[in-house]
């Protein structure tokens, strides 16, 4: 397959690798208003305002309907426009160089869970009696290290595009399960933080489009099959904070609100655009910037297991590599979004250096998770790195189910505050807000309830 070698500018927002050498896709989101898709407020309305519409979605629980139809026909009501977003899907190419080390071995690979000591905290627990939505572009349910965790009676799909749950372009939301619940049982692949969750796949992406109504629909029906956690590895950015999106940004308070109040925890990725969240001026980010919503910047180390001799024959152990890195795995990434007040922590999420050459194994800076490649017709099980917000997300929302297992009664709030106070302090709160997400702190420090 032939693409453009990307520039380094580029790549920041085009960040994927696969094994094989073919490309692989990472997504950035861009917004618009969805023509004749409305989000309507059904507090007050009257009995008749929804004649005549589509009803995509009706969510009595948070007393909003998604509708399609003419603007004329929601004009006595009160409502927003739906927002779209699409996938705009950037090529790279693999520049590994062969070293790449046999499946049994991709932990070594994962500096993300070396760095959060996840296989001394699985020692206390995996995750085992708590549930977490992936709200997302689907997952892969063939995959070997998905397999064992997702639930597929409870995994659905939300975009009325006749299709399940199963990706149909982007291999997103297969990375983001990868790095929540990667099966480290099956003997080959890799770990993800809480492998011993109940995963829920839902998608909200039909090709490369997603509506916040479906999002919204999403969050609700987390809440009701009880997932303790939900994560959006997704949204939209700059959004106008004004009376056009008034509705779309309630709707999605309400959503999150009666998520909390089911005892589902809602976390959210920053966004890619790294900008200051705290000085736009009058703009939003949605969902990150919503009400009960924790929003996760992200880090990432520079140079790990690049070139340096024996690293790439995987001779040193994991302590050594770390020390060849030139920035630690705490740094923020220079793509995410931050704002000591928007930002509540920040977590791993990949980095990536600009002036690297290409015969460095740059990639090993970015997150290494499930994914797939496309065969001849079928979607084909493979591994892959990515780097964003969306992947700082749920390491945050697998520990919050790690920290829920072990702490069964404890609220979404108290949850949230727990991995906030037990967050390290790495002096940069304008990007890491409370600290760095700090898993094995999380696990281990008993919790105020």
């Amino acid at each position: 397959m032939d693409v453009e070698k990307p520039t380094r500018r580029s790549f920041l927002k085009s960040a994927g690798v696969a094994f094989s050498g073919s490309a692989l896709t990472t997504p950035t989101v861009s917004a618009g208003a969805s023509e004749n898709r409305y989000i309507i407020d059904l507090d007050g309305a009257s009995d008749d305002a929804l004649s005549g519409l589509t009803i995509v979605h009706r969510l009595d629980q948070i007393n909003i309907a998604v509708v399609e139809g003419e603007e004329n026909q929601v004009s006595g009501t009160r409502y927003s426009k739906d927002v779209e977003m699409e996938l705009n899907q950037a090529e790279v190419e693999n520049n590994g160089n062969g070293d790449e080390p046999g499946p049994h071995k991709l932990s070594q690979l994962q500096w993300n869970k070396q760095a959060q000591g996840i296989s001394g905290v699985h020692g206390t627990t995996r995750g085992e009696g708590t549930r977490v939505s992936v709200i997302d572009s689907g997952a892969l349910e063939t995959h070997p290290d998905l397999q064992g965790v997702l639930n597929t009676e409870l995994s659905q799909n939300f975009t009325g595009d006749g299709g399940d749950y199963t990706p149909i372009i982007s291999d997103h939301g297969t990375h983001v399960s990868g790095i929540i619940a990667g099966d480290d049982t099956n003997g080959a692949g890799i770990v993800g933080t809480a492998p011993g969750t109940d995963l829920v796949a839902l998608r909200v992406f039909t090709g490369p489009f997603a509506t916040f109504g479906d999002i919204i629909a999403a969050m609700v029906f987390s809440a009701d099959i009880e997932s303790d956690v939900a994560n959006m590895s997704l949204g939209a950015y700059p959004l106008p904070n004004n009376a056009d999106t008034a509705l779309l940004q309630e709707s999605i308070e309400r959503a999150s609100s009666y998520a909390n109040e089911q005892e589902t925890l809602i976390v959210a990725a920053a966004g890619n655009d790294g900008v200051n969240l705290d000085a736009d001026g009058d703009v939003v980010s949605l969902p990150n910037e919503a009400d009960n919503v924790m929003s996760i910047s992200a880090s990432g180390p520079i140079g790990y297991r690049w070139n340096d001799p024996g690293n790439g024959k995987f001779i040193r152990n994991n302590h050594a590599a770390f020390n060849h890195i030139d920035q630690p795995t705490t740094t923020p990434a220079p793509y995410t979004n931050y704002g000591s007040e928007a930002i509540d922590i920040s977590a791993p999420g990949g980095n990536y250096d600009q002036n690297a050459s290409d015969d460095e194994n740059w990639q090993y800076d970015l997150v290494l998770s499930t994914v797939f490649e496309w065969g001849d017709s079928e979607m084909v099980p493979a591994y892959g790195w990515k780097a964003g917000t969306s992947m700082a997300a749920p390491q945050v929302a697998a520990t919050a189910a790690l920290v829920k297992s072990v702490n069964p009664d404890a609220t979404p709030a108290q949850i949230r505050n727990h991995l906030e106070a037990t967050a390290e302090d790495v002096g940069q709160s304008s990007y890491s807000g409370e600290g760095h997400l700090d898993t094995r702190a999380a696990v281990d420090t008993e919790i105020e309830t």
